[in-house]
């Protein structure tokens, strides 16, 4: 995996990068913006909550394995993408889904960003669709690195901030086809159903 400090303006122009935008509810959206081949599936579950619950969407899909680019977040600016603008000021809290992998936290799922109360909700849901996984959302317990704490991090660009996601390679791999998730004929991994499915609950229950 190549790391670049080309700017977030530059990565999107190159051809093999696709930017998604869809407007519904401005009162919380999804975002993946280091999706496709970079942190697999992370669009997939962030699409289809945002689809489910009638949220909003944004999405970064980078589609050649080979030529993967990773940008810190706190690089992901509004100012280098229009799309990304619209997202941000149309939707008053966000949700953003990431892929990790930590020695350790292999089973874990870490909710970060600086909206706790929206963490606490979603951790509830989740905690009852995903029993075999453990849900973190206490901010002590969380890495400094996979907090998403930092202000310029879109996920806490809107109005009233957001939670961040971290989701380890076991919740996004297909055990059963023993490849990722939605690839494959094997299809949708039971266990991303489930994350998706208890999103948009928290999501679609989501009010302040």
């Amino acid at each position: 995996m190549k790391r670049s400090p080309k700017p977030f303006a530059e990565l999107l122009a190159q051809e093999h990068v696709h930017e998604h935008l869809e407007l519904r509810s401005p009162q919380l959206g999804f975002m993946a913006y280091h999706g496709g081949q970079l942190e697999k599936v992370t669009d997939v579950i962030a699409r289809s909550a945002a689809l489910a619950s009638g949220a909003s969407y944004y999405g970064v899909v980078q589609t050649d394995e080979d030529n993967v680019v990773h940008l810190p977040s706190k690089t992901v600016d509004p100012d280098d993408s229009p799309a990304l603008s619209n997202f941000v000021d149309h939707v008053d809290t966000a949700v953003t889904i990431h892929g990790f992998g930590r020695k350790r936290l292999w089973h874990s799922l870490l909710l970060g960003g600086q909206n706790r109360e929206l963490a606490a909700h979603i951790a509830l849901h989740l905690r009852r669709r995903l029993p075999d996984y453990d849900i973190v959302d206490e901010v002590s317990a969380l890495p400094k690195a996979l907090a998403g704490m930092h202000p310029k991090n879109p996920v806490n660009l809107p109005a009233s901030a957001g939670v961040q996601i971290e989701l380890p390679a076991t919740v996004r791999w297909n055990r059963k086809g023993r490849h990722w998730s939605d690839l494959g004929s094997a299809g949708r991994a039971p266990q991303v159903q489930a994350l998706i499915d208890g999103l948009a609950e928290a999501a679609a229950s989501w009010s302040r």
